[in-house]
C-alpha cells in the first residue's frame, strides 16, 4: 500500500507580540516537518530556530529512514555548537536557543524527535494523541505527582523549559524520539506552545476533525483567545 501525505501551515506572531521567532519546516518531498521555537528575545530566538530550519531544509533528498534521522540529529547537535558559541560571544548572561519538534516519515513508517515543549500529536479516529513529552519544569511537575495535568498551563512556572537547542547542558543535546506506522487517516499536527497555552486540548481535537484549513482555523481559535505568544502549526495528513 502507497501512502501519500499531505501538509499544509500556518505561523503567526500572536495576539499581543509584534514579532514571530518561531520557525518552520514543511517539505513532503523531503518527508520532514518540523517547528521550532525560539528563545532570547528580538533578533535572538529567530536566529536559534532560523538556523534549525534551515539545515533541516538543506537534508538531501533520496536518503533511506536511517541516514536522515542521523542527519537530522547531526545537524541539530552542530546548530547546538554554533548557538552556544555565538551566546559565549554576545555576553556572560546571553541565552540564544531554540524548541524543536521533528517529523520525519519513510515508507510506511514515522519518526518524531524534539527537544523542548514544541509539541506532537497524532490525531485518528476522533482521539488526539501527544506523541512528544515535554521538557519543561511543570512536566516535571505532572511526572513526579506533586500538580495535576490540568494545572500545568496555568502554572507560573509554564513557561520553564529544561531542555532546548543551543540552551547549555552538561550532558550535551539530546533528542527524544518515538517511532510508529504510519496509517491511512493520520493526521498529525506539530505546534509551538503558542497553541497549546491558548486552546485546550478537546478544542485542538475538534478542529483537528473538521474540515477546510484545519492550520488557519488552529490559528484563528489562539488568536480568539489573545495568544500570549507566537503561534505555529504544521499539520500533515496521511492518505492512500
Amino acid at each position: 500500500m502507497t501512502l501519500v501525505l499531505r501538509s499544509s501551515h500556518a505561523t503567526h506572531p500572536g495576539a499581543r507580540r509584534s514579532y514571530n521567532e518561531d520557525r518552520l519546516v514543511d517539505r513532503p518531498d523531503l518527508g520532514i516537518w518540523a517547528v521550532a521555537d525560539g528563545a532570547g528575545g528580538h533578533q535572538a530566538g529567530e536566529v536559534a530556530s532560523g538556523m534549525i530550519a534551515a539545515t533541516l531544509e538543506a537534508i538531501p533528498p533520496g536518503l533511506d529512514a536511517q541516514t536522515v534521522l542521523a542527519q537530522i540529529r547531526a545537524r541539530i547537535d552542530e546548530v547546538h555548537g554554533k548557538l552556544l558559541e555565538e551566546s559565549a560571544r554576545r555576553g556572560p548572561d546571553v541565552m540564544i536557543a531554540s524548541t524543536v519538534v521533528v517529523l520525519c516519515a519513510r515508507g510506511a513508517r514515522y519518526a518524531c524527535l524534539w527537544a523542548g515543549d514544541s509539541r506532537a500529536y497524532r490525531f485518528a479516529d476522533g482521539v488526539l494523541e501527544q506523541i512528544s513529552h515535554d521538557h519543561s519544569l511543570v512536566q516535571e511537575l505532572v511526572d513526579a505527582g506533586q500538580i495535576p495535568p490540568e494545572a500545568a498551563e496555568t502554572h507560573p512556572n509554564a513557561n520553564i523549559i529544561t531542555r532546548a537547542v543551543g540552551a547549555t547542558d552538561p550532558d550535551g543535546l539530546m533528542l527524544d524520539k518515538s517511532t510508529d506506522e504510519l496509517r491511512p487517516g493520520d493526521r498529525f499536527l506539530l505546534c509551538s506552545d503558542g497553541l497549546t497555552k491558548s486552546i485546550p486540548e478537546a478544542d485542538i481535537a475538534a478542529l483537528l476533525g473538521a474540515d477546510g484549513d484545519v492550520a488557519a482555523q488552529l490559528i484563528e481559535a489562539a488568536l480568539a483567545q489573545q495568544a500570549r505568544d507566537n503561534v505555529t502549526v504544521v499539520i500533515v495528513d496521511v492518505e492512500r
